[in-house]
């Protein structure tokens, strides 16, 4: 609606000052004056001016194309220590995939500065769930210094295995809510029904235990309200 009007301010006044010579050239009569000219052209100008020069300094605001934020019942602090573990633990299972050692290394010792820094005593508001969180999250910083530790791929995704289950339960446990993400298995991982497990942002075919084809997702943590999206400039007003 509002291009519509915008539009209008151009083509009125260009219809007016057409009309105008018209009646003056065309068929040589009178019925224009010179004030009304004026006054059309004035109004041609306001309109390439708003349509032109606003809409493109308007397009040009970052905040116009930002999507929407998700609101948390989490602190902004405590969200952002616990996406810091998830992105290094994506990097690092990027390095299992790739049957890359330095690459899971680095990315251990990340996760294991990342966990060092999770924000978990902001769970101390609920005791019940701070207590249920505090074994996971020990078991996950006991078991990074596994995978860092263990000296061949096949210890290190052992050591893997028991850490994604620790996170997976500590993610659970404090209802982790900015995103949903996906349980996956390798049912056959470290032999015939020895299943292997990961968490990931999507359902991807490759896995982190060096085997084709073996993947499916057997649950999601997904605690994201359907309702949990605002606009940035509501943030903002908070």
């Amino acid at each position: 609606m509002k291009n519509i009007i915008e539009i209008l301010g151009i083509v009125l006044p260009a219809l007016i000052i057409i009309l105008a010579f018209v009646r003056i050239f065309v068929q040589k009569t009178k019925g224009v004056n010179g004030l009304t000219m004026l006054f059309a052209i004035l109004l041609l100008i306001i309109g390439f001016i708003q349509y032109f020069i606003y809409k493109e300094s308007s397009s040009e605001n970052p905040d116009a194309k930002l999507p929407p934020l998700t609101v948390s019942k989490h602190s902004i602090a405590f969200n952002q220590s616990l996406e810091n573990v998830l992105n290094a633990y994506y990097n690092m299972t990027d390095g299992f995939v790739k049957n890359d050692i330095p690459v899971i290394n680095q990315s251990g010792n990340e996760l294991k500065t990342a966990l060092d820094s999770f924000k978990l005593e902001e769970m101390k508001v609920d005791s019940l769930i701070y207590e249920t969180a505090l074994q996971p999250y020990g078991n996950t910083k006991a078991e990074i210094a596994s995978i860092i530790a263990d000296p061949s791929m096949a210890e290190k995704r052992a050591s893997l295995n028991i850490f994604s289950n620790e996170l997976y339960s500590l993610l659970r446990t404090v209802r982790y809510d900015l995103a949903k993400l996906y349980w996956r298995e390798c049912p056959d991982a470290f032999g015939e029904g020895n299943p292997g497990n990961w968490l990931s942002k999507s359902e991807e075919k490759m896995n982190p235990y060096g085997k084709e084809d073996c993947a499916e997702t057997r649950s999601t943590i997904n605690f994201v309200p359907a309702d949990s999206t605002v606009k940035k400039d509501s943030i903002k007003e908070q």
